[in-house]
């Protein structure tokens, strides 16, 4: 009797990329490319059908790890999907940012998978000074990450991280600047009082000899300073307002 396919959840890493392999699209490769992708292990595969394969094999901290050891692209991408948060490790962080050679890995590694473990800002102040553009970029994508998945931090954990924005924003290489570009327009979005601080610092970088921390700041004060993103704000200060008040008379 032929043996019966097992069930999604429990394919190994091998029938995983067996059937990434399958789905493989060259001129999606070669697209991928042209905005900065590395086409080195890339299959061409979109980031829809990733998710979805995620989906029906779920999470597995083995099988992720000999994902992200095969060097596919996709399966890299798989593997940070399906990876078991609470399995994570900082050494298993740094291997991983090590190994990473596009924009769009690092983004994901950072912003989807680290800005949820206990570590995070630990990495962030780890990685920030390295001198490799995508550990370097990494620190900025999940200071990003941190400002939207860390609902419960305070304003001072963000404000401590704004000397790593300045330090790193002379740095003209795209992937980098781009990234520290994200993280001061993140933490400017969370709420009033980090937006005046992160157009203090846009201002402050104004200021700076570098064209890498003047594009920084330009971009970023067109949006922070934005009628609006100020509205925006202003918005959701009257909300959380409201809600302290509405506690205060049940208490």
């Amino acid at each position: 009797m032929p043996r019966r396919a097992p069930p999604a959840a429990d394919a190994t890493a091998d029938e995983v990329l067996t059937r990434l392999r399958t789905m493989a699209d060259a001129t999606n490769v070669a697209g991928m490319a042209r905005f900065g992708i590395s086409a080195r292990g890339t299959l061409g595969i979109s980031v829809t059908a990733l998710r979805g394969i995620a989906k029906e094999i779920g999470r597995d901290h083995k099988r992720a790890g000999a994902l992200w050891r095969s060097g596919v692209h996709e399966a890299r991408q798989l593997a940070i999907l399906t990876e078991e948060l609470a399995r994570v490790t900082p050494a298993q962080a740094d291997r991983w940012v090590r190994d990473v050679d596009s924009w769009d890995t690092c983004d994901a590694l950072a912003f989807d998978l680290m800005s949820r473990v206990p570590f995070a800002y630990e990495k962030v102040r780890a990685w920030a000074p390295r001198d490799e553009e995508f550990v370097r970029r990494a620190a900025f994508s999940l200071i990003a990450g941190l400002a939207v998945h860390d609902k419960t931090a305070d304003d001072a954990r963000f404000i401590a991280l704004l000397p790593l924005i300045r330090d790193a924003a002379p740095d003209d290489r795209n992937f980098v600047k781009k990234a520290v570009n994200w993280a001061l327009r993140s933490i400017g979005k969370r709420n009033l009082a980090l937006n005046h601080a992160a157009i203090a610092c846009a201002r402050e970088l104004r200021a700076v000899d570098s064209r890498a921390a003047r594009w920084i700041a330009a971009d970023a004060l067109r949006e922070l300073q934005s009628d609006v993103k100020q509205a925006r704000l202003r918005e959701l200060a009257a909300r959380a307002a409201a809600s302290r008040g509405g506690r205060a008379k049940r208490g």
